[in-house]
């Protein structure tokens, strides 16, 4: 869903499983946020921060 999330995400050489522990949820629960766009606000601090970026690039919706 979120195309330069899963970049970053590539960019940085972590698995699922390394952005779930180091944003504090499961691997299973961040897959699903993923796709669902349903992260709470802390996790979306704690995103940008880890790949040092602005919420609106990060989370920019792909084209449809």
């Amino acid at each position: 869903m979120f195309r330069n999330l899963e970049a970053e995400q590539a960019r940085s050489g972590l698995t699922n499983q390394r952005v779930a522990d180091k944003i504090g949820i499961s691997r299973s629960s961040y897959e699903h946020k993923k796709k669902t766009g349903k992260f709470y606000l802390s996790e979306i601090f704690k995103l940008c921060e880890l790949f040092n970026c602005e919420f609106l690039y990060l989370f920019a919706k792909d084209a449809a």
